[in-house]
This record gives structure tokens, C-alpha cells and sequence, in this order.
């Protein structure tokens, strides 16, 4: 044993320093403060705990707005039961515009609809603004969307038979708010994304980025705090795409909405502020430096860092 030169005290194998302590303490005198004796023979000594792990938090996360904690989805056709999400844990932050991309089949949509409240998940959490939506029962879910988030669908989902503006204001409408202020505010959005004059246009006269830029329109019209939305280029051109998601970048950036995107397009994804990688039902890389090391999948969902 050797003496404490701090307390006098011997330092037994009870409690030996571990090297990262040792490492980190500052020298007494020039020297370091001793480390205990090697283990009597035939005895193992005990091996030391491993540094904490510091996560590197974005900014954002620091106010999420949105929470999934181990998300398990399982599709079950009665033959066969496929896992749509294998325990996905992810946040993303109030006013970030995020993209979640993958291959076919990877779990974007259903990611995407599980965390709308779309879709019941099997087990785990989700928080959307504080509030766990698997309390609500589905009256009271389908309220909260109407109030608090906005969708954009590929295929734009217009009904043909209503003017642009029409097509607008029906969210408002449905949800009870008086006509006359359902049309001021459908309009003011059609203003927002440069539409005014086409108000009065059925989708059918209408191109595919006029189109997709109503569906934007009656997204925001609620004022939602989170806007999704599914593959929203995936129909357009190069160049109408381009044009959609400045438009979305420029709403997220003077509104701060929260904008969360599933696409493959690569160029969609380069735009938004991070980039949520999936494959097979997981996240295997969150965008905040959290990579799931294919040498230590264990299928819980999780993105881990990389130890080099």
C-alpha cells in the first residue's frame, strides 16, 4: 500500500483510481497523485469504466418540437408481420427544417405518418409540442392536426371540382371558422406563395408546380407549427422543384415552421438544415454526428457514434 500524501490514508485495491481520474487530475507538487499497487497474483484487477460518452447536441434539439422515443411499428397481414420501424429515437428542433431520406422501403413515410399521429405506432413515445399524442383519442387527434400542422402530399390531393382558393380555405372551413374569414385568410396564403391571380382556377388549369404550390397554401393556412410533407417534388421537374423548396426554405426561414421532408432527392435534402438517414425501419445516421456503426447494429433503431 502507499500513503495518501493529501490525507495520510493508505490506498487499498477498494478503490483504486481509474486512468481517466488519474489523467485528468493536475499534478501535486509536479507529481501525480500515486496509483494503486498491482493486484496479488492470480487476481484480476478491476478494469477501468469508460469515459462518459458526450453527445454532440445541435442547437436546435436544445427546443424540440418533436420526439420519438423507440418507435416499434409492425404491419400485420395476418400471414406475415413486417417491421415498419424497428425502435426509432429521434428530435427534431422548433423551426429546423429537417429531411428524412433512405431507399423504397426503408420507413420514411411511415416514420413521417407515425409521428403526424396518422398512424398507431406499437410501442414507444411520441412528443409532439409537449403533448404525447397516443393520449388522444382520435376526435381529439384529428382537432390537433387541424390546429397544428399542415400537409403536402405528392400528388397534391386538390379536390377538382374547387377553385384553388376554395381548395384553400376547406381546412378552415371544416374546422368551423366563419366564411368570410376562411376566404381573407385562404387568400392572404395564396399571396404568400404568388397565387393571387390564379385564385379563381380549378387544379386542372393549373401546372404541376401551381398545383403543388396550393397544397403549400392550404398547409399554412392554419398556421401550423409543423408542416410535413411527403416526397413534395417527387412529381415536378428539376426546375418547378427548385422553386418549391426555395419557397418552403423561404417560409421556414421568416415564419420559423418546423419543415420535416421525405424525399430521395438528393438535391431536396442538400437544402434543408440536416439530413435524417434511414434504412431497414432505423435511423442509421441522425445528421448530428450520431452513425450507426454496421460492426455494432444490434436492430434497437438507435444511431451511435463511431469510435475511430
Amino acid at each position: 500500500m502507499l500513503p495518501d500524501r493529501q490525507e495520510g490514508k493508505a490506498i487499498t485495491m477498494e478503490k483504486p483510481f481509474k486512468l481517466m481520474e488519474r489523467a485528468s487530475l493536475p499534478p501535486k507538487n509536479g507529481q501525480y497523485l500515486p496509483v494503486a499497487s498491482p493486484p496479488p497474483t492470480g487476481q484480476y484487477a478491476p478494469i477501468a469504466d469508460p469515459p462518459p460518452q458526450i453527445e454532440r447536441q445541435h442547437p436546435s434539439i436544445a427546443n424540440p418540437i418533436i420526439q420519438a422515443l423507440k418507435v416499434v411499428k409492425v404491419f400485420d397481414t395476418g400471414k406475415v408481420k413486417v417491421p415498419a420501424l424497428r425502435g426509432v429515437t429521434l428530435a427534431v428542433g422548433r423551426g429546423e427544417m429537417v429531411a428524412i431520406m433512405g431507399p423504397s422501403g426503408s420507413g420514411k413515410t411511415t416514420l413521417l405518418n407515425c409521428l403526424a399521429g396518422l398512424e398507431e405506432i406499437d410501442t414507444g413515445q411520441i412528443i409532439v409540442d409537449g403533448t404525447d399524442i397516443a393520449t388522444m383519442n382520435d376526435k381529439t387527434k384529428t382537432e390537433y392536426r387541424a390546429r397544428h400542422m399542415g400537409f403536402v402530399f405528392q400528388f397534391y390531393n386538390l379536390l377538382p371540382v374547387l377553385s384553388a382558393v376554395e381548395n384553400v380555405e376547406l381546412p378552415l372551413v371544416v374546422s368551423g371558422v366563419n366564411t368570410k374569414e376562411a376566404r381573407e385568410r385562404a387568400m392572404r396564403v395564396l399571396a404568400l406563395v404568388r397565387l393571387t391571380e390564379w385564385a379563381a382556377h380549378k387544379p386542372a388549369e393549373l401546372s404541376g408546380g401551381q398545383r403543388q404550390r396550393v397544397t403549400i397554401a392550404r398547409a399554412l393556412v392554419n398556421e401550423p407549427a409543423i408542416v410535413w410533407a411527403d416526397e413534395p417534388t417527387g412529381d415536378l421537374d428539376s426546375e418547378t422543384a427548385d422553386e418549391i423548396i426555395t419557397l418552403m426554405q423561404d417560409l421556414n426561414t421568416r415564419h420559423g415552421q418546423t419543415f420535416v421532408i421525405v424525399t430521395h432527392d438528393a438535391g431536396v435534402g442538400a437544402r434543408c438544415q440536416r439530413i435524417i438517414k434511414m434504412r431497414d425501419g432505423q435511423i442509421i445516421d441522425d445528421g448530428l454526428g450520431h452513425i450507426a456503426d454496421p460492426r455494432a447494429f444490434v436492430g434497437d433503431g438507435q444511431a451511435r457514434p463511431i469510435v475511430q
